[in-house]
């Protein structure tokens, strides 16, 4: 899973801005844009980002890391 993609699908989703997201996680607009582009993200900027928005991107990680094949 690219993690920025889901990241910005699920603002997206919940119709929550850029700006509104970089104040509540304190850092500068372009960062989250930044972001968008990860294919990967450090644990806590993405425990801070599943509070924000509300989602637990955790457990779709670990639905994609365990899934069955």
């Amino acid at each position: 899973m690219h993690i920025g993609k889901k990241i910005k699908e699920v603002m997206a989703e919940r119709k929550i801005s850029v700006i509104s997201v970089a104040k509540q996680i304190e850092c500068e607009r372009t960062n989250v844009y930044n972001i968008f582009e990860r294919e990967d993200i450090n644990t806590g900027l993405l425990q801070k980002l599943s509070v924000v928005l509300h989602y637990d991107f955790f457990k779709d990680l670990s639905k994609e890391t365990f899934k069955k094949k």
